[in-house]
């Protein structure tokens, strides 16, 4: 691969790129089309990691983009800085954090409502309908893509086909932008044979036709029939995920409570060392462990950013070729690899199972069943020019003009649903199942 071609500025549907305006470069552009989509707008009332309503300073899936972005835009600037003479005429350091900072943006934007248990609930819903026989139409590609029912490739789906210019290229964002997003450039049935990670995949079949364009304009290697090698960019975006969720889940741990500040202190000085700010030494015992903490936490990121930026321009030959083992954190030096896995460990054992986040995961699974029964079913129903009941046409009115058609074939019928209910918010789609079930809240 070669920066010639990764950073390239043609956009998804357009035949050229558009013509540079003042100050607003084609990446710029992609940036301010995400963040103005009603899809990034609607992650402000997605799950991160504990329920939404539960605290005003707990992340949400928005909060947490931006953060992220803002950590990916300085990992492009620094490695864009260092790789200057590379770099194409048209792109200087500051358009390739923006690329990175827009990958980011967009990171997410695919992830149904309930966070990680909205998308098993998804998945596990989809194995039950398989079982009775609902997907026996479906070729295997196809099932596996609701059986394996994952966030990244939904967000495919969204930045590609439905915000903007509905099926016809979607928000029309460059190919380097596209390509720094696609986190798992292959299709469900090629996660496996990957080997990277359990359900991780970044296209459905419906998309397959667009991630072979997309790949063939960045020249990605090709690694496997549907299988492409990841574009560098993407290690970047990966990296500033990584370093945010890993320090952010421990404070949103001390928030709910479920973590001891010293132990999180402990951590965090361990990556800094003696590199504290001058603000944090005049810090006195009637400072609140929020300002403590957000004043630490600055210095701890700006530590794990340089050591992501070095890990990335010492790993460039095998970026480049495709051949980079595992991600960017697993190449960081010294303390700052050890803090991000850490971080990682502690998150793992004392927040993910907290008893408030379980509970809320297992509302997300009724309250997600709930509406696929309803929607998957209305569909199957009506399938092959069937009439569907009263009940089902009252259902497939709620989806409007993006109701599925009774002549479609059955997978494209539910991947319109699950485009429905995927982009929905926490709130949204508990209030609709509530309804659904003749329970809606008092007026």
């Amino acid at each position: 691969m070669d920066w010639q071609t990764l950073l390239t500025r043609e956009r998804l549907g357009k035949p050229a790129h558009s013509t540079d305006e003042l100050g607003r470069s084609p990446f710029h552009k992609d940036h301010d089309r995400i963040i103005f989509s009603g899809a990034f707008r609607r992650l402000g009332r997605k799950t991160q990691v504990h329920p939404v309503s539960s605290n005003d300073h707990i992340h949400t899936r928005l909060t947490h983009s931006l953060e992220v972005s803002c950590v990916g835009r300085s990992l492009g600037m620094r490695v864009g800085e260092t790789l200057r003479d590379a770099l194409p005429g048209w792109c200087d350091p500051s358009d390739l954090g923006v690329i990175v900072q827009s990958a980011c943006l967009a990171h997410d934007i695919g992830n149904p409502p309930f966070g990680h248990s909205g998308e098993d609930a998804i998945r596990h819903w989809f194995e039950q309908a398989a079982a009775k026989g609902w997907l026996d139409a479906m070729s295997d590609a196809e099932r596996a893509d609701f059986l394996s029912f994952e966030g990244n490739a939904q967000g495919l789906r969204v930045l590609t086909q439905l915000e903007y210019h509905q099926f016809d290229g979607g928000m029309r964002l460059t190919y380097a932008t596209l390509g720094t997003y696609l986190k798992y450039p292959w299709t469900s049935r090629d996660a496996e044979a990957m080997g990277y990670k359990k359900h991780k995949f970044g296209c459905y079949q419906s998309e397959l036709p667009l991630l072979e364009q997309i790949a063939a304009k960045l020249e990605l290697p090709r690694i496997g029939e549907h299988r492409w090698a990841r574009h560098p960019l993407v290690y970047l975006m990966e990296a500033a995920d990584d370093i945010c969720y890993g320090l952010i889940d421990l404070e949103d741990g001390l928030e709910m409570e479920l973590l001891d500040y010293a132990e999180v202190e402990s951590l965090l000085l361990g990556l800094v060392g003696d590199d504290l700010p001058e603000t944090y030494r005049q810090l006195g015992p009637l400072d609140s462990r929020r300002r403590k903490l957000a004043i630490l936490r600055g210095k701890a990121i700006e530590h794990l950013t340089n050591a992501a930026a070095r890990a990335f321009v010492e790993q460039q030959d095998a970026l480049l070729a495709g051949t980079l083992q595992g991600d960017l954190v697993e190449h960081m030096h010294g303390p700052a690899k050890r803090c991000v896995l850490k971080a990682k460990a502690i998150a793992r054992e004392k927040i993910f199972q907290d008893k408030r986040k379980t509970l809320h995961e297992i509302g997300a699974y009724t309250t997600l069943e709930i509406l696929l029964n309803a929607f998957c079913g209305a569909a199957l129903e009506q399938h092959g020019g069937r009439t569907p009941s009263f009940k089902h046409r009252r259902i497939l009115d709620l989806l409007g003009n993006n109701a599925p058609d009774p002549s479609w074939p059955l997978y494209r019928s539910f991947v319109r649903v699950i485009d429905f209910i995927a982009g929905m918010t926490d709130s949204y789609a508990t209030e609709m199942a509530r309804e659904m079930t003749g329970r809606s809240s008092p007026t």
